[in-house]
C-alpha cells in the first residue's frame, strides 16, 4: 500500500538485448502483442524521460481494484493532489479482499501468459524448422538458377569468342587486300609516267613525222586505261579503309561484350560455388533494396545477339569487298598489260615503217647525188663543147673577113662564100643550142640540189623519229611490272 499523494508506480518488462548486423527478430512488431498485453498509450504531454517507447510498456491500472471517490475521478490533472504534501497522510486505498482478488487475478494472468508463451514457443520451433527448410530449399533453387545463368553466360561467351575469331581473321585478310591495293596503285604511277613521257618525247618529232599515228592513239588509250584503273583501285581502297573501320567497330563491340561476359561469368560462377561455410560471406544491409539492373533477360540476350549479327553482317560485307577487290586487281592488271602490249606493237610497226622510209630516202638520196655528179660532168662537157666551137667560129669569120678584101670582080658570091656563111650560122646555132642545154642542165642541177636538201632533211626527220620511238620511247618501255607486282602480291 502506498500513501495517498505518492506517485503512481509502473511495472516494466525486461528489455530485449539488441543484436547488431543480424536478422531481425521474428514477430518483433508491436502488432504481434495486441491480443496478449493491453496497451494504453500515454498522453502526448506525459513527461517520463526514462521510459523507452520500444521495449517498455506501462502497467495497466485496474480501476476496479482502486475505486476512488467520484470527486476524485472528476479531478483534473491540475487539481490532483500534489506529489509532495506538506503533511503526510496514512489513509489506506485497498481492503484485504481487494488484495486477495488482486493476487488471484495475477495468478490467472500469469498462467495465461505461461500458456501463451508455451504455445508461442512450440509454434516458434515449428516455424524455425519450416523457415530453415524453406530457406534451404530457396537457396538450392537459387543456386541452380545462378548456375543456369552462368551456363547461359558461358554459351554467349563462346559464341562471342567464335565470332570474334572469325572477325579478326576477316579483318586481317581485308588488311592484306588493302595493302595489295596500295601496292598495285603505286605500281600504276610509273606506268602512267612512262606513257606521258612517251607522248612528250613524240612531241619532239619534226615535219611530216609529227603525225597523229596509231602509236599516239594507243598511247592516249593507255593513259586513259591506267587512269581508269587508278580510279577503280582508289575507290576500292577507300571502301576497304571504311570497311576496316566498320570491322574494327564491330570487333570492339564484341571484345567489350566478351570482357563484360567474362567478368559476369566469373562473378556468377563464384556466386554459384558460394556455400554457407564459404569464406568472404557477410551481411550487406539494404543490398536487396538496391536495383542497379539496366536490362532484362530478353534485352540482355538481344544485345549480344545484335552484336553478333552486326559483326556477321560486317564480316559478310568485308568478304564481298575482298573478293571484288581481288577480282579488280586481276582485271586491272590484264587491262594494263594488254594495252601495254598494243602500244609496244604499234611502236614496233611505226619504227619499221620509219626505218623503211629512211632506207628508201637514203637510196633516193644516193641516186640524187649520183645524178648531181653526172649533171655536173654534163655541164662541164657542154661548156667544153661551147669552148670547142670557138676556134672554128673564129676561123670561119676570119675567112669571111679576109675574102671581103678581094678586089673588084673577085668579090664573087661563090660556093665557098655560101659555105663559109653557112658554117658561121651553123656554129652560132650550135653555140645557142649548147647554151640552152647548159641552162636546162643547170636548172635541172638546181632541182637535184633541192631534192637533195629535201631528202637530207627527210632523212634527218626520220632519223630523229627513229631516235625518239626506238631509243627513247622503247628504251623506257623495255620493262613492264610483273603480274605479281600489278596484283600487289610483291
Amino acid at each position: 500500500m502506498e500513501p495517498v499523494g505518492s506517485p503512481l508506480t509502473a511495472t516494466y518488462t525486461h528489455p530485449r538485448s539488441t543484436t547488431t548486423k543480424l536478422l531481425p527478430a521474428i514477430s518483433a512488431m508491436a502488432s504481434s502483442y495486441k491480443d496478449r498485453f493491453p496497451y494504453y498509450p500515454l498522453p502526448q504531454n506525459s513527461s517520463l524521460p526514462w521510459m523507452s517507447s520500444t521495449y517498455y510498456k506501462p502497467a495497466a491500472i485496474n480501476q476496479t481494484l482502486a475505486p476512488f471517490s467520484k470527486s476524485f475521478q472528476e479531478m483534473t490533472a491540475s487539481k490532483k493532489l500534489p506529489l509532495v504534501s506538506h503533511k503526510p497522510t496514512f489513509i489506506t486505498r485497498y481492503t484485504p479482499d481487494d488484495w486477495y482478488r488482486s493476487n488471484l487475478s495475477n495468478y490467472k494472468e500469469s498462467e495465461t501468459y505461461q500458456h501463451d508463451a508455451e504455445c508461442l514457443r512450440v509454434d516458434t520451433f515449428h516455424m524455425i524448422e519450416d523457415k530453415y527448410q524453406q530457406t534451404e530449399k530457396t537457396q538450392g533453387e537459387n543456386t541452380k538458377i545462378v548456375g543456369i545463368r552462368a551456363n547461359d553466360i558461358g554459351f554467349w561467351k563462346s559464341e562471342l569468342c567464335l565470332e570474334l575469331d572469325d572477325m579478326i581473321r576477316e579483318t586481317n585478310a581485308l588488311t592484306d587486300v588493302k595493302k595489295r591495293l596500295e601496292r598495285a596503285l603505286a605500281e600504276t604511277e610509273p606506268l602512267l609516267q612512262i606513257s606521258q613521257e612517251c607522248l612528250l618525247q613524240r612531241e619532239k618529232r619534226m615535219g611530216i613525222d609529227l603525225v597523229h599515228d596509231s602509236v599516239e592513239k594507243e598511247l592516249f588509250t593507255e593513259v586513259d586505261v591506267i587512269r581508269s584503273c587508278q580510279e577503280r583501285l582508289q575507290q576500292h581502297l577507300d571502301m576497304a579503309k571504311a570497311q576496316l573501320v566498320s570491322n574494327r567497330v564491330a570487333q570492339h563491340e564484341l571484345e567489350r561484350d566478351l570482357a563484360n561476359k567474362q567478368v559476369a561469368h566469373h562473378i556468377d560462377d563464384k556466386c554459384y560455388h558460394l556455400r554457407n561455410t564459404s569464406d568472404g560471406i557477410g551481411y550487406y544491409q539494404g543490398v536487396e533494396r538496391v536495383d542497379a539492373t539496366i536490362s532484362v533477360p530478353e534485352s540482355w540476350a538481344k544485345f549480344t545477339d545484335d552484336n553478333i549479327l552486326r559483326s556477321q553482317c560486317e564480316r559478310a560485307a568485308s568478304a564481298k569487298l575482298r573478293d571484288s577487290s581481288e577480282n579488280l586487281l586481276v582485271v586491272t592488271a590484264n587491262e594494263m598489260r594488254c594495252q601495254f602490249s598494243r602500244v609496244n606493237a604499234a611502236f614496233t610497226n611505226r619504227i619499221a615503217e620509219t626505218a623503211e622510209a629512211k632506207s628508201k630516202i637514203q637510196a633516193h638520196l644516193a641516186k640524187t647525188l649520183q645524178e648531181i655528179f653526172q649533171m655536173e660532168m654534163n655541164i662541164e662537157a657542154i661548156q667544153k663543147a661551147m669552148r670547142n666551137q670557138g676556134p672554128p667560129f673564129r676561123v670561119a669569120q676570119t675567112r669571111l673577113d679576109e675574102r671581103t678584101r678581094r678586089p673588084n670582080m673577085e668579090l664573087c658570091r661563090d660556093t665557098a662564100q655560101f659555105c663559109l656563111v653557112n658554117e658561121v650560122h651553123e656554129i652560132d646555132e650550135t653555140v645557142q643550142i649548147l647554151e640552152e642545154r647548159l641552162r636546162a642542165t643547170e636548172e635541172n642541177l638546181q632541182m637535184l640540189y633541192h631534192a637533195k636538201s629535201i631528202l637530207q632533211h627527210e632523212l634527218a626527220i626520220k632519223a630523229n623519229s627513229l631516235l625518239i620511238d626506238q631509243e627513247k620511247c622503247m628504251g623506257i618501255r623495255k620493262t613492264f611490272p610483273s603480274i605479281a607486282r600489278l596484283l600487289g602480291s610483291v
